[in-house]
């Protein structure tokens, strides 16, 4: 049987450390929540859900995460790495992971978000809830362009209103 040596333990925790350190640094948004009580198939789910989201979820260590999160400047994110956890990064959408893990948590009293992190700032598991009450990326640029369009539209109207307006009074 090959000996472990220590060396080997403490290289693959600092790879570790720097990959959860990375992974913090790129995400636009970072979910802290808790999965106790959930079953397999219901993390199963949920993962499913993210990955479908562009989002990567994973249980992590916490004494691993918090010395990334003071690799990072992030320590105020420890006071939530207490019990089993799972953290979901997205380095696109920041949005989605608030909104997916928001949505199953609805479903499945057992999942709670208890904070996170947003382009940077630790909040808590309120400011992950308001965030997922937001319209996704497709919400808002639809929204915007129909902002957009109301001036072309009004003005197409009011052209439209002048010619009949003209024709009643030719006729």
């Amino acid at each position: 049987m090959a000996e472990i040596r220590p060396t080997v333990i403490r290289e693959e925790k600092v790879q570790a450390i720097n990959e959860i350190a990375t992974k913090l640094r790129e995400s636009q948004t970072t979910v802290v929540a808790d999965y106790r009580g959930l079953t397999v198939a219901q993390v199963t789910e949920l993962r499913k859900q993210l990955r479908e989201a562009g989002v990567e979820f994973q249980v992590l260590k916490n004494s691993l995460t918090r010395l990334a999160t003071e690799k990072e400047s992030l320590t105020e994110l420890d006071q939530y790495l207490t019990g089993p956890n799972a953290l979901a990064f997205s380095k696109d959408d920041i949005i989605a992971p608030a909104k997916v893990i928001a949505e199953f948590a609805k479903k499945n009293d057992k999942l709670e978000i208890k904070g996170g992190v947003i382009e940077g700032k630790v909040v808590d598991a309120e400011q992950i809830k308001a965030l997922a009450s937001l319209p996704n990326r497709e919400g808002l640029l639809s929204m915007l362009l129909s902002v957009l369009q109301a001036p072309m539209r009004n003005v197409a109207l009011a052209v439209k209103a002048v010619a009949e307006q003209k024709e009643g009074q030719g006729a």
